[in-house]
C-alpha cells in the first residue's frame, strides 16, 4: 500500500493564482459576451517581447547545438562558468560586493529555489527539532505553502494561518515592512521590493535585520526578484550591501521580470560559502556544499540556450534593453497608481516595484472587490486576502501589461460603481 504525503492535505485551499484562473474561467463561460473584454492584471506575467540581445544569443546557442564541433550535452548542474561570471561581475562586483562564481547557482527561477531551499534545512516543526520560521503577512504564497508541504507546520487555522509559523504583520502603519520579532527565530523570509505590497526596505532597517540574524544565528531568505525596479538609488538592491550579510543570508534572483523570462525560465540563487547552519548537537555545517550536492543530485541544470540568453542580459546591449523594459512597466505602474489615487483610494507601491497595492473602496473585502471588478469592469486583479490575513481589504494590480490595456483598466475603474453592492461583506 502506497502512502501519501499527508502534509499536502493541510493546504488550506488551491494555490492563489489557479483559484483566480478558475473564477475568471467560470465567469467567462457564464458570460461569453464579456470574455473578449477581460483584461488580466492579476498574475504578474510579462507581455512585452524578449530583449533582442537574448533572442540573438539563443539563436546562436541553438546553432552551436546543430554542429558536432560546438555541440553541448550535460552542463554543470549549478550553471556554466561564463553565466555565473557575468552575474558576479554585473550584479555584485560592479557594485563593490565580493561574490564568487561558485556562490551562484542557476535555476529555472526564484520561485522554485525559494521552495527548494528548505530541503537542506531541518525538516519538521520547531516543536520536534525543526526551525522556527518567520514569514511576513501578507506574503508571496510559495513561502508558506512550501513549508506546509515539507511538514514544517501544524494544521491550518480557521483564519488560514498555520501552527508553527511566526507571522510578522505588514501594515500601512509600519509601511508594509515587518517589525523584527520580539523572540528568536531561525529562518526569516523577506522579499524586497515586496510582492505583493510593492513596499521597499531602507538600509537601516535591513541592517537591523542582519544584526538580528547574526545575533540569533538565524538565516534570512532574501527574495529580490524585482530588484531591477528599484528607482531610488539610496535603497539597497542586495542584502550583501550590508556588512555581515554573507554570514546570515541567501539571496534569490529572477530574470522573469527584468528580462521578460517568465516563459523562458531562468534565475539564480546566491549562497555564500560563509553561510552555515547547525546540527542538533551544535556542529556548524557550511550550506554551500549541501546546496551544490542538492543541485547535482536533483537536476542537470538550466538548458544551454537559456543560459546563453541570461548571459546576454549583462552585455551592454542587454543592459540597455532591460532598462527599456523596466522603464516601460514602471510607466504602467505610475498610470495605475495615479488612476487608483484619482478614485480616492489609499495607494501604496508602484514606485520601486511593478505592483500597486491599494485599499478596497468603501470597506469592501478583497474577494468581493475582485468579483466586482471582474463582473462590472471585466478586469482581473489579485485579492489581498489571498496573500494572508493582513492582506484583507486590499488588492494588488500588476503593471505587467500593454500600455493600451493599462490605460483602459484605469478608464474602467474610474467608471466603476465603487459603492459596495447590497449584502457585500465589509472589512
Amino acid at each position: 500500500m502506497a502512502f501519501v504525503n499527508e502534509h499536502y492535505l493541510k493546504l488550506a485551499a488551491g494555490y492563489l493564482f489557479p483559484e483566480i484562473a478558475r473564477r475568471v474561467n467560470a465567469f467567462a463561460a457564464a458570460t461569453p459576451t464579456a470574455a473578449p473584454r477581460i483584461i488580466r492584471c492579476g498574475i504578474g506575467d510579462v507581455t512585452e517581447p524578449l530583449p533582442p540581445a537574448t533572442i540573438e544569443a539563443m539563436h546562436k546557442a541553438v546553432d552551436e547545438l546543430a554542429h558536432r564541433e560546438t555541440f553541448k550535452g550535460y552542463g554543470p548542474g549549478t550553471g556554466y562558468e561564463f553565466v555565473r561570471k557575468a552575474i558576479a561581475d554585473g550584479d555584485f562586483r560592479s557594485r563593490g560586493i565580493a561574490i564568487d562564481e561558485d556562490e551562484i547557482f542557476l535555476s529555472d527561477g526564484s520561485k522554485s529555489d525559494c521552495g527548494s531551499v528548505i530541503e537542506i534545512l531541518a525538516i519538521g516543526p520547531a516543536s520536534r527539532g525543526g526551525n522556527r520560521i518567520a514569514i511576513t503577512d501578507p506574503v508571496y504564497p510559495v513561502y508558506v505553502d512550501s513549508n506546509v508541504m515539507m511538514g514544517n507546520t501544524g494544521a491550518c487555522a480557521i483564519d488560514g494561518s498555520y501552527e508553527g509559523i511566526v507571522y510578522m504583520p505588514c501594515t500601512a502603519e509600519n509601511g508594509f515592512v515587518a517589525d523584527i520579532p520580539d523572540r528568536p527565530v531561525d529562518i526569516v523570509y523577506l522579499c524586497f521590493p515586496n510582492n505583493p505590497t510593492g513596499a521597499m526596505i531602507d538600509r537601516p532597517k535591513l541592517k537591523a535585520w542582519v544584526d538580528y540574524a547574526l545575533k540569533n544565528r538565524a538565516i534570512i531568505l532574501y527574495d529580490v526578484a524585482y530588484d531591477a525596479y528599484i528607482r531610488d538609488p539610496s535603497l539597497p538592491r542586495s542584502i550583501y550591501e550590508i556588512d555581515g550579510a554573507k554570514d546570515c543570508a541567501m539571496e534569490f534572483h529572477s530574470f522573469s521580470k527584468s528580462g521578460g523570462f517568465t516563459g523562458v525560465r531562468c534565475g539564480y540563487t546566491v549562497l555564500p560559502k560563509a553561510l552555515a547552519a547547525y546540527t542538533a548537537s551544535g556542529e556548524r555545517v557550511a550550506l554551500n556544499p549541501l546546496w551544490t550536492r542538492r543541485w547535482n543530485t536533483r537536476s542537470n541544470g538550466v538548458s544551454y540556450p537559456v543560459q546563453a540568453a541570461a548571459a546576454a542580459l549583462y552585455s551592454p546591449e542587454g543592459r540597455a534593453q532591460v532598462r527599456q523594459l523596466v522603464d516601460f512597466y514602471m510607466g504602467n505602474a505610475k498610470i495605475l497608481r495615479d488612476g487608483c489615487a484619482a478614485m480616492g483610494l489609499q495607494v501604496f507601491g508602484g514606485e520601486n516595484a511593478p505592483y500597486v497595492w491599494a485599499r478596497c473602496p468603501n470597506g469592501m473585502r478583497s474577494w468581493d472587490f475582485f468579483d466586482l471588478m471582474l463582473r462590472e469592469a471585466n478586469v482581473v486583479i489579485t485579492p489581498g486576502a489571498g496573500f494572508g490575513a493582513c492582506g484583507e481589504g486590499y488588492f494588488r494590480i500588476s503593471a505587467f501589461n500593454s500600455r493600451a490595456n493599462v490605460e483602459e483598466v484605469v478608464r474602467r475603474m474610474k467608471a466603476l460603481p465603487t459603492s459596495a453592492p447590497v449584502g457585500a461583506a465589509r472589512v
